[in-house]
């Protein structure tokens, strides 16, 4: 995956790959014909014949919305293309009336992921605009040589006009854009082992023409292509190729069920329901899998008991319209529970990556108590965060990490460790907690390698809880918990790492330290932030100093990763479900040309905060090598779970070390 602003390189156009395919070398190389649409292209703005279309399926549904808001990788359905076949496509294409020239649609290109039939690895994407001093089309490293990309930009032709200025702040703004409106008929032509694509509405025509083997590990393998939209809208209309969960009818859909997003964990006493409901929205998906996202006005809210005072209530939410917005034949219903309280939480989190780095001998030689990490002190209503890696001498169950309680003399409040067990005067009193079902024999020789997050919390009225959360090396998520340990100082409660047969490695950088980790290379650990917790990370920020984008990048997601809430950068610009709503901010009058290389040795404190109410702030202050300080902050992020919110750091170009 990338992102719009990314690859502002300058690149070469072929001459709309006609005249090097009419007569070239490389169709005779390869003996692939060049399908007959091509050899037709033109270079004006006249309007073409339009395409025939053959074996055209219905189609009916929306990417984006009407009021083109659409977060970066808004993703239509999934349309798998066999070698040697071609898909045809037709939509209507609304965009934005700001001109923005990325701000259309986008042809995303995937391997075919075998274990679920949908899209793998990316191997690029091609957008609609064509101009060579942006980012019109990008992609990713040859799966089968690094040194090679599966997209060449020298094989896209087109007729697009650019008229965006070469300096200045509108940059992104071509008043020529608006002529992309209108039905686009996309084609796909995978003729013996070339990939190519048009897609055009009959005025603007865009090309890519490749008669060398696409993919670079072999032609013959099938390719899994979505549309995307950035604050724009695809209207769908018909396909050749049936996409994965089938198409859609244009008839009306009546809903079938529903999912809940945004419902708070905690509501303040004395709050209409109402107002604390406000910021809930809901997945609905109608027959046929059409799936639409519908705010609060829309839906019905009821609690189990009424609502009114302190305690815990059930929300049910009801649903009675079809996807063309009339009474339907039945209504869906969804629940949660959330909380009134008279004071809502306000706990702070903090990463801590403690000293040493490296604890305990690497050949697991450390005996019990033999090596220990400085005290972390944990303030009233703070928990806080570690991440590492733990390797076992696999010996026994008690062969790994140990966290100790105590007080800033080092008297102990508890000892606990990772398989159930601990001591201790306030261990009495908690409550042990793990998984189901653990088998210990599958569980000892995967805790060595595992990667552990662990959450020291002080409650702030005399008790603590940890938790412990190990992904081993089969890949499977253990748990561990300690809750309600009582008889806590709370003014005066530290925490430290032991060992016992093991050592552990704590994790403080992230990328390449030459800064050539690449997008998404690589990701911290993901950090949970429950409901009302402000969570802050203090790190130190390397760049490449080549793009703005070369810094760090915050991902707000669900503990699977299977939810995207939003994606923010360094630079003031982020996407994401969430990110529309959001209020991007930054210091007024920043000079890109002087915060580029001030960035390279930042020093960054970065706060996340998860409001309880279904949005996530987030607020950065960096202060450069220059010694001047800069701000960034995105405000009232939205579709947040607030129960089940992750976040995680990733680099591009940069690398970050964690204190």
């Amino acid at each position: 995956m990338k992102y719009p602003n990314k690859l502002a390189s300058a690149f070469l156009f072929a001459a709309l790959g006609i005249m090097t395919l009419t007569g070239c070398e490389g169709g005779d190389l390869y003996n692939i014909d060049v399908p007959a649409w091509l050899s037709e292209m033109g270079g004006s703005e006249e309007p073409e014949p339009e395409e025939e279309l053959v074996g055209q399926m219905e189609d009916v549904y929306d990417i984006g919305n009407a009021e083109l808001t659409a977060a970066f990788f808004t993703l239509g359905k999934t349309y798998i293309v066999p070698a040697g076949e071609k898909w045809q496509a037709q939509f209507n294409l609304t965009v934005n009336p700001d001109n923005k020239y990325y701000k259309n649609f986008y042809l995303v290109i995937n391997a075919v992921d075998a274990a679920t039939g949908g899209a793998g690895a990316e191997y690029g994407v091609i957008r609609y605009d064509n101009d060579p001093n942006k980012n019109s089309e990008w992609n990713t490293e040859s799966v089968v040589n690094p040194n090679l990309t599966e997209i060449n930009r020298d094989l896209v032709g087109g007729n697009f006009t650019n008229t965006s200025p070469t300096e200045g702040d509108n940059q992104d703004v071509d008043a020529s854009v608006q002529k992309m409106n209108g039905k686009i008929t996309l084609t796909v032509d995978r003729a013996e082992g070339g990939l190519y694509i048009k897609m055009t509405n009959g005025t603007l025509t865009k090309t890519y023409t490749q008669t060398t083997a696409f993919p670079s590990t072999g032609a013959d393998v099938p390719l899994a292509f979505r549309i995307g939209v950035e604050q724009s809208l695809v209207s769908f209309l018909s396909t050749n190729i049936e996409p994965i969960g089938g198409c859609t009818s244009a008839d009306d859909k009546q809903p079938v069920s529903m999912e809940l997003m945004g419902v708070p964990s905690e509501v303040l006493l004395g709050t209409p329901l109402d107002e604390a409901m406000a910021n809930v929205s809901a997945t609905v998906t109608f027959e046929e899998g059409v799936v639409k996202t519908v705010t609060a006005e829309e839906l019905q809210f009821q609690t189990i008991p009424d609502y009114g005072e302190v305690g815990q209530y059930t929300l049910v939410v009801l649903y009675n319209k079809t996807f063309k917005g009339q009474n339907a034949d039945k209504t869906v219903m969804a629940a949660k529970t959330f909380k009134v309280v008279k004071e809502l939480s306000a706990f702070t989190q903090t990463v801590v990556v403690p000293n040493p780095l490296l604890l305990g001998a690497e050949d697991n030689s450390t005996a019990f108590w033999g090596a220990h990490t400085d005290n972390v002190k944990i303030a009233p209503k703070e928990t806080k965060v570690t991440t590492f890696t733990n390797y076992s001498s696999c010996a026994n169950n008690w062969n790994n990490f140990c966290i100790v309680l105590c007080k800033a003399d080092n008297t102990e409040y508890a000892v606990v460790r990772a398989d159930n067990f601990g001591w201790g005067d306030c261990y009495a009193s908690c409550t042990p907690i793990m998984e189901e079902g653990r088998n210990w024999d599958v569980w000892r020789p995967a805790m060595d390698g595992a990667k552990v997050t662990t959450y020291v919390t002080n409650n702030g009225d005399g008790t603590l809880d940890v938790k412990a959360v190990m992904v081993g090396n089969d890949g499977n998520t253990y748990t561990q918990e300690y809750k309600g340990m009582k008889g806590i100082d709370a003014d005066n409660l530290y925490f430290r790492f032991t060992v016992d047969g093991c050592h552990l490695a704590f994790d403080n950088t992230v990328g390449a330290t030459d800064n050539s980790t690449g997008f998404w290379g690589a990701h911290s650990p993901n950090i949970q932030v429950i409901g009302h917790q402000v969570c802050t990370v203090n790190f130190t920020n390397y760049s490449s100093c080549v793009a703005n984008w070369n810094n760090f990048v915050i991902v707000l997601c669900s503990a699977d990763g299977s939810k995207e809430y939003a994606v923010v950068r360094a630079d003031n610009f982020g996407w994401g479900d969430g990110y529309a709503a959001c209020t991007p901010a930054m210091e007024d009058g920043r000079n890109w040309d002087e915060w580029r290389p001030a960035m390279d040795g930042a020093k960054c404190t970065a706060k996340i905060s998860n409001n309880g109410d279904g949005t996530a702030d987030i607020a950065v202050e960096m202060t450069g090598n220059n010694g001047k300080t800069y701000t960034q902050s995105y405000t009232g992020i939205n579709t947040i779970d607030p129960d089940n919110f992750y976040f995680n750091f990733t680099v591009d170009g940069s690398h970050l070390v964690f204190e």
